[in-house]
C-alpha cells in the first residue's frame, strides 16, 4: 500500500510543478501521456487536449469513466499599462484576494517566460493611504514584472502581449504531520490518485469486473472539460475532484468526501448509495456532503447529453481556489474507495 501512496505523492508534486491554467495545458497532458505509457498503457490525446486511457480490463459493455482535471486557475494579460505594469483577467475562479502578493510567471507566445508578482496597485503601505480600504479585484491588482520596464514600449520589447498566460506559483508543501498544502490541489491531487490507481491495476494484474477508463480533462475550470470523450459502453461517470471542507459541511481533510448534491443538482442516487456502502463496509474515513457552490466534469457529461449515471468523490480540501490544504489520509481514503468500489 505504501508504495502506491508514495507514488501518488510523487506524481502530485510533479504535476503541480507544471503550469497548466485552462487553455495552456499541453505540457501537463504530455507528461501524463508519457507516464501512462511508462506504466504500460496506451493513452490517447483527445482533440480538445485531454488524456484518455483504457485500463484494459473488464466488460466493455458496462464501463466506468473516472474523470479528474489537470487544468488549473490562472490569469491572462488583458492590457499593458502605460507604466509597464500588466492588467490581467482571471481564468476560472481565480480570486484577486488570493492572487495578491503571489509570485507568477508570464508565458509569452514566442519570447520565453518572465517572472513577476501580483500586487495591489500602489502596493507600498507607507505611500498608499487607501491601502486598507481598497477592495481587491482584477481592476485594483496588477502584475509587476521583475524586469526594468517603465512603459508599454519596454514591455512590448520583451515580447509580452495581450493574451499571454499568467501562471501562479503553487508553493507545494507536505508537512511532517501529513498535511498537503498547495495551490491547485484542485485537481492535481485527484489526478495523481488516478495515476496511482492505474499503477495498482497494472502492477497487481487486477481483473476488473467492469471496464474502467480514465479521462484527465483540461477545461474543467471553465466549465466544459467533461463535455466530450465518453467511450462507448460507459454507464457510470465518476468525477474524482476535490471534496469540500468548510462551515456546515462534515468532511475534513483526512477523509474522502462523497457528494450527494452540488449547485447543479443531485448526483445519481443509486451510484451515490453504492459509493457510501463501499466506504462504510470498508470502514473508511468518509463524509457525505452537499456542496453549495460547485460543479463537476460529471455534471457536464450529463448536460452534454450522455445517458449515464454520475457521481463525485474526492479527498477533503480546505480553502478551495486559494492556498489549499488536504492530508495524506484523505488521499489514502480516496484511493481505497476507488480500489474497493471498482475492484
Amino acid at each position: 500500500m505504501d508504495k502506491y501512496l508514495d507514488y501518488i505523492l510523487e506524481q502530485m508534486k510533479n504535476l503541480l510543478a507544471i503550469d497548466s491554467p485552462s487553455g495552456y495545458t499541453q505540457k501537463a497532458a504530455n507528461y501524463l501521456m508519457a507516464e501512462y505509457e511508462r506504466l504500460g498503457y496506451h493513452p490517447q490525446k483527445t482533440v480538445k487536449g485531454g488524456v484518455l486511457v483504457d485500463l484494459e480490463s473488464g466488460d466493455v459493455k458496462h464501463g466506468v469513466l473516472l474523470e479528474a482535471h489537470v487544468d488549473t486557475l490562472g490569469a491572462m494579460v488583458s492590457e499593458i499599462k502605460e507604466n509597464g505594469r500588466l492588467k490581467i483577467t482571471p481564468i476560472g475562479g481565480m480570486n484577486a484576494n488570493n492572487a495578491e502578493a503571489e509570485n507568477c510567471r508570464i508565458v509569452t507566445r514566442f519570447d520565453g517566460i518572465y517572472e513577476g508578482t501580483c500586487q495591489l496597485v500602489n502596493a507600498s503601505i507607507h505611500v498608499n493611504g487607501e491601502y486598507d480600504k481598497t477592495g481587491r479585484s482584477f481592476d485594483t491588482v496588477e502584475i509587476v514584472l521583475d524586469e526594468p520596464v517603465t512603459d508599454k514600449e519596454s514591455v512590448a520589447a520583451l515580447g509580452i502581449s495581450t493574451g499571454d498566460y499568467v501562471c501562479f506559483e503553487p508553493r507545494t508543501v507536505i508537512t511532517k504531520s501529513g498535511y498537503i498544502k498547495s495551490r491547485f490541489l484542485d485537481d492535481k491531487l485527484s489526478a495523481a490518485i488516478l495515476l496511482g490507481y492505474a499503477k495498482y491495476v497494472k502492477d497487481e494484474n487486477v481483473s476488473l469486473k467492469n471496464r474502467v477508463y480514465q479521462h484527465m480533462t483540461v477545461f474543467e475550470e471553465v466549465g466544459h472539460g467533461g463535455a466530450a470523450s465518453v467511450p462507448d459502453g460507459v454507464k457510470d461517470v465518476i468525477s474524482v475532484d476535490m471534496g469540500c471542507v468548510g462551515n456546515s459541511l462534515s468532511c475534513t481533510e483526512r477523509q474522502v468526501s462523497i457528494c450527494a448534491k452540488d449547485s447543479r443538482g443531485p448526483y445519481h442516487y443509486d451510484l451515490v448509495t453504492s459509493l457510501v456502502k463501499t466506504a462504510r463496509d470498508m470502514r473508511l474515513a468518509y463524509a457525505v456532503d452537499v456542496y453549495p457552490h460547485y460543479g463537476s466534469d460529471a455534471d457536464v457529461a450529463l448536460t452534454a447529453g450522455y445517458d449515464v449515471r454520475h457521481g463525485l468523490i474526492g479527498a477533503g480540501v480546505y480553502a478551495s481556489h486559494g492556498y489549499e490544504r488536504s492530508h495524506v489520509e484523505g488521499m489514502k481514503n480516496t484511493f481505497l474507495l476507488l480500489k474497493g468500489y471498482l475492484g
